[in-house]
This record gives structure tokens, C-alpha cells and sequence, in this order.
């Protein structure tokens, strides 16, 4: 799996090929892969966001981006340079600090001077290190001038195996096929990448990257629940007819569908806003920044509660392993968990938008494009904007603000660009409130036939 998805760049795209539609091409090509083994997502996901990261240090980029670009999958437990290709990991957080790797206590101590793209000696530990098994990962750690990130290869230069370094694996709930470990580096051999004490907004570009493929591995996982649950249902019977052909059935289906369609449409339009932003489009720049960790923590937090349901869809089927659904099931918490979870993406918009408040002017502009042809979004724009009149204890209600601007962006997307009965079941359902708590519960005139169908797996 993983050759396969070197072989067709889902690891390097947008950096081989770096015109317009870059990103959304490799959110395409990720769709699939991920469905059939989300597993590998992580090394090649990682190998991507790590270009915008290293190419703050050239020396290094000019060294290690034609090995991370090859679209060669080379296994082998060799040196990088004697290798056809290379994947790249990461290694930032720490028992006793987690997402606050301001807290770290790894050390750096320099080897010849020191300094952006000089030689240091890392030595402390990591209590996640994804992938294990690559070539190459940014850790971070601390230095005289601060925190700082650092490109660790497995190998020395001198070609023998990185000294005094030790790992052990961790079992997580999900992702068997990939590995995932904890580290205690004992004078590991690395160079700075970026400037010295600028570690976290050095590696943030990577982190960056890696949300916006946390919101596609969402709507992945989703696709491949609902295409799971439509496909059994189309040929389970009960109680004297088909279950996709009973009322109750397809409102639950075609809820799934809906969620599995808003979720698809707002990861490609954040992967455009990724093409457009690199670009220098300063207006795409804005909505990347407001939109990253607003979609990254909705779409995260709805996937694990539309795997169960898809799950259910099955029955007792859907509870056996070999019917994949338990894999789907285990893997949907993980995105919103990793690179940050569902209160780190809320405070990271909250410091976005003091950092810059037009970002906001552009998130709500985005909006308005939808909302003109629909009076419903309309309505819950304007309801939107006056979260942001009062911002005392705004911290305290960031996941209701978040989950209102995921709600109203995915709603316009689907209104300018999306089906008109399942961008009108959305809109009644969430943002009208005729809704319930649970999938299942759209309104009873909703079109249920017409939006099952059009997400029937084309065989």
C-alpha cells in the first residue's frame, strides 16, 4: 500500500507538480488509498507537510527533497542516500507535556558551533514518534536560544545506525498497520532546521499540512462507512423487503450520505485554499488559517459518531472484524487527536483571529456566497456574527463558535456547489433544527431516494 501510494505521489504532489489544484488533486488521490487502508496515511501524509517545513533551512531541502519527492517506495533499513526514496516522520510531543510542547525537555546540544543547519546531539524523549519506520523525522528540542526543530535522520553521516537511541512500541486503539513508538535518544545525531528558538512556527508548516489531511482522512472515513452501509442494505432484507427500501432505513442513510458529502466538499475546497494560499493569494491565506482548525476539529469530531452508525447499519455483521466496519470504527477517533485535538483547534482559531481579524471578514465573505441564494444559511450567518459581538468567555464557548462556523461553511459550499436535495436536507437539518440528536432524524419530506443514490458505490 504504501508503494502504491508513492508510486502515484499522494506523498509529494503538490510540490512535484506545483500548479493550480495541486492540493485538491492529492486530496483525490488520498480519498481512495485511505479507504482501502487508512493505515498508510500517516509516513505518506507526513513526507508531504514536511517540505514547507525543511525548505526553511535550503542547505537541508537541497539535500533531503529529492529523496522525500522520489516516487520510488524503498523499504530497506539502508542509509538515505543509498536509497531510491524516502518517507519522513515526526517527533515533537512528550509525557509530560503533550500538546504543549512548549513543556518539552528534550535537549540539543551543538557539535560545531551551532546554529540554522549545524550539527547537534539530541538527547531526552518522545512519547510518540509517527512513523518509527522513516528515513527521517523532525523532533523538537531545547537549546540555549529556546526551543528549536531539527531534522534527525536514522543514519549518521558517517553511515552507521544512530547511537544510544532506544524505542518501544505503542499499542494504540486503531492503526495496526502502522507503527507507532516511544523514544529516548541518548546523543542522537541531527541538524537545526530553521532559526534557533523558532521551533514551533518552523514545524507548525508541517503540522499545518497534516490537519488538512486529518479533515480529509475524516471524509474518507466517512465515504467508506456510508458506501459500506448503502451496499449492505441494498441487499439485506427484512420484514419482507429490501432495507434500503424502508422509510426509517434510508433517513439514516441518506443522513449518513449528507454528512459524508458536506465533509468531502469542505476538505477539497481547504486543499484549494492550500493551492491558493502557497501561490500568494493573501485572501486564500486568511481562509486557510480560520478554516484549517474549524473544519480539522467538526470534521474529526463527526467521524467516529458516523462510523457507529454505519457500523449499526449492518447489525450484528457490522460487530464482526472481518466485515472492516470495527477497523472503521477504531481508526475515526484518531484524526481528531492527532496534530492537536478538538480544544487545541478551537484555541488555535481564537489566537488566528486576534492575530488577524480579517480572517474572519474572509471566513464569513466565504459564507455569504452560499447564503445569498439560500435565506436559511442567511438567517444562520447572521445568528453566526454575533458570537463574535460579545467575546467575554469567548474561550469557554469556542467549540459551539467552531461547530457554528463549520455548520455555516459546509452549508454554502453544498448550496453553490453541492446537490440541491442534499445541500436543501443539510440546511433544514442543520441549520433550521429540524433535527435530532442522532443520524436518522432528517425531515420526512426530505428527498431520501435521490441522495442514497448518489452516493451508491459505481461498480
Amino acid at each position: 500500500m504504501l508503494n502504491l501510494g508513492v508510486k502515484h505521489e499522494m506523498h509529494s504532489l503538490p510540490w512535484t507538480n506545483p500548479r493550480p489544484g495541486a492540493h485538491v488533486a492529492r486530496a483525490a488521490i488520498f480519498g481512495p488509498l485511505s479507504q482501502a487502508e487508512p493505515g498508510v496515511g500517516c509516513p505518506l501524509s507526513m513526507t508531504a507537510a514536511v517540505i514547507p517545513s525543511i525548505r526553511k533551512q535550503p542547505e537541508l531541502a537541497e539535500e533531503w527533497e529529492p529523496r522525500f519527492l522520489s516516487n520510488s517506495y524503498d523499504r530497506r533499513m539502508v542509509p538515505a542516500p543509498d536509497k531510491t526514496g524516502a518517507l519522513c516522520g515526526m517527533a515533537m510531543t512528550e509525557k509530560q507535556g503533550g500538546s504543549d510542547v512548549r513543556a518539552n525537555t528534550t535537549s540539543a546540544r551543538p557539535l560545531n558551533g551551532g546554529g540554522p543547519g549545524a550539527e547537534y546531539e539530541i538527547t531526552g524523549h518522545k512519547w510518540f514518534c509517527s512513523a518509527p519506520m522513516c528515513d527521517a523525522f523532525l523532533v523538537l528540542a531545547q537549546t540555549d536560544g529556546g526551543l528549536s526543530c531539527f531534522l534527525l535522520p536514522r543514519f549518521t553521516p558517517t553511515a552507521s545506525a544512530m547511537p544510544s537511541t532506544s524505542s518501544a512500541s505503542r499499542t494504540s486503539s486503531a492503526t495496526a498497520s502502522n507503527a507507532s513508538s516511544e523514544v529516548e535518544f541518548g546523543g542522537a545525531w541531527a541538524r537545526m532546521v530553521g532559526e534557533e528558538g523558532r521551533g514551533v512556527p518552523t514545524i507548525i508548516e508541517m503540522v499545518s499540512h497534516t490537519r488538512l489531511d486529518c479533515t480529509l482522512g475524516s471524509a474518507t472515513g466517512m465515504r467508506a462507512g456510508v458506501v459500506q452501509a448503502i451496499h449492505h442494505t441494498s441487499h439485506r432484507s427484512a420484514f419482507g423487503k429490501l432495507l434500503v427500501d424502508q422509510p426509517l432505513m434510508q433517513n439514516v442513510l441518506a443522513d449518513l450520505a449528507v454528512e459524508s458529502e458536506a465533509t468531502t466538499i469542505s476538505g477539497m475546497r481547504l486543499a484549494r485554499a492550500f493551492d491558493e494560499s502557497i501561490a500568494g493569494d493573501e485572501t486564500a491565506a486568511e481562509l486557510r488559517r480560520i478554516a484549517t482548525p474549524v473544519l480539522k476539529y467538526w470534521t474529526c469530531k463527526r467521524a467516529p459518531y458516523h462510523a457507529v452508525e454505519s457500523l449499526e447499519c449492518l447489525g450484528g455483521n457490522g460487530y464482526v472484524e472481518e466485515s472492516g466496519m470495527p477497523r472503521l470504527y477504531r481508526e475515526a477517533p484518531l484524526q481528531s487527536i492527532w496534530e492537536g485535538s478538538g480544544n487545541v483547534q478551537c484555541l488555535d482559531l481564537l489566537r488566528a483571529l486576534a492575530h488577524s481579524p480579517k480572517g474572519l471578514e474572509v471566513f464569513m465573505a466565504e459564507v455569504d456566497e452560499g447564503a445569498a441564494a439560500e435565506p436559511r444559511l442567511a438567517e444562520y450567518a447572521a445568528s453566526l456574527r454575533k458570537e463574535f459581538s460579545d467575546l467575554e468567555q469567548i474561550e469557554a464557548r469556542a467549540r459551539r463558535v467552531v461547530e457554528r462556523m463549520a455548520l455555516a461553511i459546509q452549508a454554502s459550499l453544498l448550496v453553490r456547489f453541492g446537490d440541491e436535495a442534499v445541500a436543501d436536507a443539510f440546511c433544514a437539518s442543520r441549520l433550521s433544527g429540524d433535527w435530532g440528536h442522532a443520524f436518522g432524524t432528517l425531515p420526512a419530506g426530505t428527498d431520501f431516494v435521490r441522495i442514497i443514490d448518489r452516493h451508491r458505490a459505481r461498480v
